[in-house]
């Protein structure tokens, strides 16, 4: 009877073991996206690996549509950019797995990292994307909590008596 115990036991552990496994794996490129170019784009705590390849105007993000990935506009409308100020609206699809951050930051990652694989494959395309200021990666990250502060720089309230 104790030894029944022990094979659920053992069992049902396996079991949820396997699941977070397989809940923490990210999306992996699939072999059509070898051919295509790539680039990494970063933005605050958000990493996105971005493939660009010939195409119809397509953006992919982690598997689904971009519209359905990010759900304001004002987010689709930061990914769009590159192509608006190179004219390339519908030139290249996208496929990004992003990692890391939130929504915003994500965004701006896919943003850097069109930028920088349509730079690689159209070269003349520099100037506009480096005037823009696409090519550059905005560095600005939370600040850390410091010690003896309730946030990052908020002090303890000060009491005269």
């Amino acid at each position: 009877m104790a030894e029944a115990k022990k094979t659920v036991a053992k069992t049902s552990t396996k079991a949820t073991t396997a699941k977070k496994a397989t809940a923490k794996k990210a999306p992996v490129a699939t072999p059509k996206l070898n051919d295509a170019t790539y680039a990494t784009g970063k933005r605050k705590d958000s990493v996105a690996r971005v493939y660009l390849m010939p195409g119809k105007g397509n953006i992919t993000v982690n598997g689904k549509p971009s519209a359905e990935y990010f759900r304001r506009a004002v987010l689709q409308m930061i990914i769009a950019q590159p192509f608006g100020v190179t004219n390339r609206e519908t030139s290249y699809d996208i496929v990004a797995i992003v990692q890391g951050g939130g929504l915003s930051g994500q965004a701006g990652a896919v943003k850097h990292g069109i930028s920088k694989a349509l730079e690689k494959v159209e070269p003349e395309l520099r100037a506009a994307l480096k005037a823009a200021g696409f090519l550059t990666r905005d560095s600005r990250v939370v600040e850390r909590k410091h010690y003896g502060y309730r946030k990052a720089r908020r002090s303890t309230q000060f009491s005269k008596r």
